[in-house]
């Protein structure tokens, strides 16, 4: 197994796991915020493609999927720029509002899939390039792609876990 195949197979199980969270999922559960200001599942996997998506943009230097293949307008969000979620509060949550799981597991996979190919292009030199300087240790951009992926599976966790508060009964194949 090459080091790009071991980071498709981490990098799509975040799909994989979306795609069991939102199956059959009723809309009241997918924009349901437990407690009232807790991130709702939408929220979640909207939020697990958007910060990858823009992360690894910034990485290639191409344009986020986000808007180059139509997922903004496809979304149709009530939210100003380019949102991506980080830093939103309840209020920024409740707008995070779609018309089916099968678009928030579509823009996901197609994230995912963005992600690889560009993985898959890499040499080991360029998974060792410093791309920021901010952080001690100065981050890789190997080290930066694993932590999309972590914040990724981390939130369709989270979104695993949410269902399992909303819907009495829930639990998925894990």
């Amino acid at each position: 197994m090459t080091p790009q195949e071991l980071f498709e197979d981490a990098a799509r199980r975040p799909s994989q796991v979306a795609a069991h969270v939102l199956d059959g999922i009723r809309p009241e559960v997918l924009h349901a915020m437990p407690g009232g200001t807790a991130n709702s599942i939408a929220w979640l996997v909207w939020h697990a493609a958007r910060q990858q998506d823009a992360q690894v943009a910034a990485l290639a230097g191409t344009p986020e999927v986000w808007t180059a293949q139509g997922w903004s307008a496809r979304f149709g969000l009530d939210v100003p720029g380019s949102p991506t979620g980080f830093g939103d509060g309840p209020e920024d949550v409740a707008r995070i509002r779609v018309s089916s799981p099968e678009l928030l597991r579509g823009y996901l996979d197609a994230v995912v899939d963005h992600v690889v190919a560009y993985v898959h292009g890499l040499t080991a030199a360029q998974l060792d390039d410093v791309v920021d300087r901010s952080w001690d240790p100065p981050v890789t951009r190997g080290v930066r792609l694993v932590s999309t992926v972590d914040d990724a599976a981390q939130h369709v966790g989270q979104a695993a876990y949410a269902r399992g508060l909303v819907e009495d009964g829930w639990s998925g194949p894990y």
